[in-house]
């Protein structure tokens, strides 16, 4: 006589699901415990209960400062990297070609204790100190080049012919690393890990790099997060630059690590961020990119959507002067997103009677680019605010 299984795997999970949807559709009722593709069939109970209680004007926290403080340390708590305040960055140096406006470098340095990491630094003619820019490069599932999606590589043949391809797709043929040194602006641009010289890594092993790092205690965007702002105080500690006038710059995932960086430190003084930015309910629907997995890794800080929503972070920066530019077009972001996180964001720096330093666009008939005239306005702005 056989054993009978009281439950089969199918009702199992699927009446799971229905008891988290507390009333919900009933087990035998369920066709399928994941719908949508990877999403759960509950998912839908999942963002309801998602109220963002740490949120400015939601928090208890009434005094701004204190709700920064309490809503970095948040962050922080999440990011499951320990600070690296103690960390010598010991920079090594390496001189690069002159010319075209500025002073070419690599320089070599510890944004860990654990990771020795090469950037690009671009430093303009003439006497200092002057104002400068954390350039920090997009996803785009292009691992080959990192900084040099930014700044011309004059170290590597082959990389300048993959990077001048990717800034013909996506920047006008421009490189906004060596644009910006030529107006005046010191320029550190660094790979993050699984990009240039710290990869490549291939876009089907970003889940199983994440989650090692996951079992291991750690997290692969929390590291991403720490590097930025480890990058930012060294950029405002060299003596060339004026520590009082650092701005954070990015693209795609470069402007969410722009944003995420103004929040985490205080050397960053202004922020232009371009094509990232939702809200999070909004991005976790059927089709977004962002439920492929994969690259998602890179901005996932589990857990803290309990605690706040992607606006809600972005905020921590208030009242500092930032920008935020977004495609009508763009796929990976949702109208509906972007809209409701500029509207958050905007009710935060209104609350602190700052409202003329946020500036949001959706620049119409464009998708996912940062085009030379989107290239011309940030540079304006930087101008105005630095």
């Amino acid at each position: 006589m056989g054993v009978r299984d009281p439950v089969g795997r199918r009702a199992f999970v699927a009446g799971a699901g229905a008891a988290l949807m507390a009333g919900g559709v009933a087990a035998g009722d369920a066709e399928a415990a994941v719908v949508d593709g990877p999403l759960p069939d509950f998912h839908q109970a999942l963002k309801d209960e998602l109220n963002f209680p740490l949120a400015w004007g939601t928090s208890a926290i009434r005094d701004f400062r204190a709700w920064r403080r309490a809503a970095r340390a948040k962050v922080e708590e999440h990011l499951l990297v320990d600070r690296q305040d103690g960390t010598p960055y010991a920079p090594e140096f390496t001189d690069g070609p002159q010319g075209d406006g500025c002073t070419r470098e690599l320089v070599t340095l510890s944004l860990t204790r654990h990771d020795r990491v090469r950037a690009a630094l671009l430093t303009p003619h003439g006497s200092g100190p002057f104002p400068a820019v954390l350039l920090l490069h997009d996803h785009g599932a292009k691992f080959d080049i990192g900084k040099e999606k930014l700044v011309r590589p004059w170290y590597d043949d082959t990389r300048l012919a993959s990077a001048q391809a990717w800034a013909d797709r996506y920047f006008s043929g421009r490189f906004v690393g060596d644009e910006l040194a030529r107006r005046g602006y010191v320029v550190l641009c660094a790979d993050a890990l699984g990009w240039g010289d710290r990869g490549p890594v291939a876009y089907d092993q970003q889940q199983a790099l994440a989650s090692n790092f996951y079992n291991l205690g750690s997290s692969l965007a929390g590291l991403m997060a720490r590097e930025d702002a480890r990058a930012a105080g060294f950029l405002a500690g060299l003596d060339r630059v004026d520590a009082r006038r650092v701005a954070a710059v990015g693209f795609s995932m470069g402007a969410y690590r722009a944003w995420q960086t103004a929040a985490l430190t205080d050397d960053i003084a202004a922020t232009a961020s371009v094509c990232w930015m939702t809200g999070l309910k909004e991005m976790m629907v059927p089709g977004n990119n962002t439920l492929r997995g994969q690259s998602s890794y890179y901005m996932l800080h589990p857990g803290l959507a309990r605690h706040l929503d992607i606006p809600d972070v972005a905020s921590i920066g208030a009242p500092k002067p930032m920008y935020f530019l977004d495609g009508e077009q763009d796929a990976l972001f949702t109208a509906e997103g972007v809209r409701a996180a500029y509207a958050k964001m905007r009710a935060v720096w209104s609350s602190r009677r700052a409202g003329e330093r946020l500036r949001t666009e959706t620049w119409p008939g464009l998708g996912h680019v940062f085009t030379q005239p989107m290239q011309d306005e940030v540079f304006a702005w930087l101008e105005t605010v630095l």
